[in-house]
């Protein structure tokens, strides 16, 4: 998730403006002409802080006024009540066209709790995605838990305390509920596949009044939106949010076509959404786990002439609309990777810039709390082609 980046859009940084662009096809004018460069992968060794066990970092955000990350953990109260850690993340940059992480350390843990100033009970909140807003609070979506029918949520919290500040309203189309003779087919997010991805848009300021817009997305298809046939790919939803003092607007919402599921997946999805600057472009990072491991690839997408698809309480075939498109930029399994195997990739954002001047991006990684994964920070470089 894009923060901290509130006077500098990503695109001033990787030196990308309208008038440098050279001419190209008009398919080619969709996208930026951006790649990605990785430089370093660090391994987080298992700990524990403040008697919570550190794991399960499915988003991580960066705060430039502090230079500090914020990683939600998607604990449901198993281990430890719902939290997010503040980590400082340290860069060697003795060699300046390659720098390297030099650390990676836990300085907090937050835990988030109600209005009341209670920490939620087990099973009542999954979160998987943090946003810092400019306002000095962290925007949290909750993917919802079946087993105790808790619903999908969308919260922010004040950052120092955790103490719940506001719950935004989901369209109901992504509450679940069962069939009915009205709709014909259950709706609403599925288990383990609702809201994943999130991110906020660049803004002029860092304001606690300036207007700023969120983008969400659930990891893949809604109940009334599955597609059984494998030849078609399954389609998330895309949401826009623009939030203000006081008050919050639902903008629109885009279908987001996953790359197709690869023989022997077992999941497959929207993991995190990164803002790359006021025209519409995001990067996103998609994750599959199945018989080869976890297949991770990073995409460029751009939102422009994408159909407003808020009416449809489920989804037509896509050769009905415009989807977001997508461009690829990183197929993870054609990277020299300094260790044995790709992890469970889930959270991304901005960092720091480099010092060359382009912008870093750093990726980390659901450990699942399990003994045989590990947590991963991966740092790279964002830059024109």
């Amino acid at each position: 998730m894009i923060v901290g980046l509130s006077v500098l859009s990503v695109s001033c940084l990787l030196g990308l403006s309208g008038c440098d662009l050279p001419q190209v096809s008009a398919e080619d004018r969709l996208f930026l002409p951006l790649r990605a460069e990785l430089l370093d992968i660090a391994t987080l060794p298992t700990q524990t802080f403040e008697e919570t066990p550190v794991g399960g970092l499915s988003a991580i955000a960066y705060d430039a006024q502090r230079d500090l990350f914020y990683a939600v953990s998607d604990d449901r109260g198993g281990f430890a009540p719902p939290r997010f850690y503040t980590l400082e993340a340290k860069t060697d940059f003795s060699d300046a066209a390659t720098p390297t992480i030099e650390s990676v350390t836990v300085k907090a843990v937050t835990t988030l709790k109600d209005r009341e100033g209670n920490e939620y009970v087990r099973d009542r909140l999954d979160p998987e995605a943090l946003v810092l807003s400019p306002r000095q609070t962290v925007l949290i979506a909750s993917e919802g838990v079946a087993t105790s029918q808790t619903p999908p949520v969308f919260n922010e919290y004040d950052l120092a305390t955790g103490v719940l500040q506001t719950e935004f309203r989901l369209p109901q189309r992504f509450i679940p509920a069962a069939a009915t003779e009205e709709t014909g087919t259950a709706i609403g997010v599925r288990d383990n596949q609702g809201f994943e991805a999130m991110t906020m848009g660049p803004t002029s300021s860092a304001g606690e009044f300036e207007p700023f817009r969120i983008f969400t997305a659930t990891e893949s298809a809604l109940a009334q939106d599955f597609d059984e046939d494998p030849a078609n790919p399954l389609v998330s939803r895309f949401l826009h949010y623009l939030i203000g003092p006081g008050q919050s607007s639902f903008i629109a919402e885009y279908a987001y076509p996953l790359s197709l599921e690869p023989l022997g997946a077992v999941a497959n999805g929207l993991t995190d959404l990164v803002a790359i600057d006021q025209g519409g472009h995001f990067l996103a990072l998609e994750r599959v786990y199945g018989i080869r491991g976890f297949e991770i690839k990073l995409f460029q997408l751009a939102t422009g002439g994408a159909t407003d698809i808020s009416t449809s309480v489920s989804l037509p075939p896509l050769e009905g609309i415009s989807p977001i498109q997508k461009k690829l930029v990183v197929d993870f399994s054609t990277l020299e990777l300094p260790v044995e195997a790709i992890d469970n990739l889930e959270g991304m954002t901005i960092g720091p810039p480099l010092p060359d001047g382009s912008a870093s991006l750093w990726l980390i990684s659901d450990n699942n709390f399990s003994d045989d994964q590990t947590t991963q920070v991966w740092l790279f470089r964002l830059a024109s082609t």
